[in-house]
């Protein structure tokens, strides 16, 4: 199984970037995904679920009403389309997949992850 994210990079308060999640050696519509962040010296949290039942999105209050997650299922890929940035969002952006049909925000939880994508947001 392979997780690889993209899209990450530098960009000024209030614009946007897409991030991407390409999963191989899965079938992808089996497994629910997540996204999640990390700052250096934090515990790592969730941003973005979607769910192998029914495509289901949720979202963390903090990010609620500027992304949104969406599956591509054909492609194998999940986006993660990041709008109006703040610098509190700069962080190491993951995305892990779990073998159930329902999305959960513990990170244990996640059977594989990607490397990571850094996202940094000045101010």
């Amino acid at each position: 199984v392979q997780l690889v994210e993209s899209g990450g990079g530098l960009v000024q308060a209030g614009r946007s970037l897409r991030l991407s999640c390409a999963a191989s050696g899965i079938t992808f519509a089996d497994y629910s995904i997540g996204w999640f962040r990390q700052v250096a010296g934090k515990e790592r949290e969730g941003v973005s679920f979607i769910s192998a039942s029914d495509n289901s999105a949720y979202y963390a209050d903090a990010v609620k009403g500027r992304f949104t997650i969406s599956s591509d299922n054909a492609n194998n890929t999940v986006y993660l389309q990041m709008n109006a940035l703040e610098p509190e969002d700069t962080a190491v952006y993951y995305c892990a997949t779990r073998y159930s049909d329902y999305v959960s925000t513990v990170v244990d939880e996640y059977d594989y992850w990607g490397q990571g994508t850094q996202v940094t947001v000045s101010s």
